[in-house]
């Protein structure tokens, strides 16, 4: 089940933080990243943020969380991870189309690190389409997709 998550609430943000640690880990190896942002982002940038979360529940527990920067123009997704112990169930895929479903937009942004072969994967089979690469303060090389409806 996928719903909206009340990430002003300090215990539902510590639940989403804890989901994005697990899977910033992951992809942290993946890129071989030292220095990775992601996994420093303190609690109170989930409690005050402007963006939007939805959750992927398994009974009860969260283990997938989807962050969406909404306006008239695009849509932008911040952020899509699994806990690593529920990857390949397809519940990014779910996510994804779950985003696709819920917001009504001709474009769709998303990024993640050129190495992080899954992510990818999962980007280019949901429609998009690679439109820049470049290299980030932290040494990781990243990319944008977009994703034109």
């Amino acid at each position: 089940m996928i719903k909206k998550l009340k990430h002003t609430n300090t215990k539902v943000a510590t639940e989403i933080r804890s989901v994005f640690q697990v899977s910033y880990a992951v992809e942290a190896e993946l890129l071989k990243a030292v220095d990775f942002p992601p996994l420093k982002r303190p609690l109170e940038s989930f409690i005050n943020s402007d963006t939007q979360f939805f959750g992927y529940l398994k009974e009860e527990e969260l283990v997938g969380v989807v962050e969406i920067n909404h306006t008239a123009d695009f849509t932008h997704i911040q952020s899509l991870v699994v806990a690593p112990k529920f990857f390949r169930q397809g519940i990014a895929k779910q996510l994804m189309k779950f985003v696709f479903d819920t917001f009504d937009s001709n474009l769709f942004i998303v990024e993640t690190g050129v190495d992080n072969g899954p992510a990818t994967t999962l980007y280019l089979k949901s429609g998009f389409k690679e439109v820049k690469q470049w290299d980030t303060d932290h040494g990781i090389r990243k990319v944008k997709f977009e994703r034109r409806v």
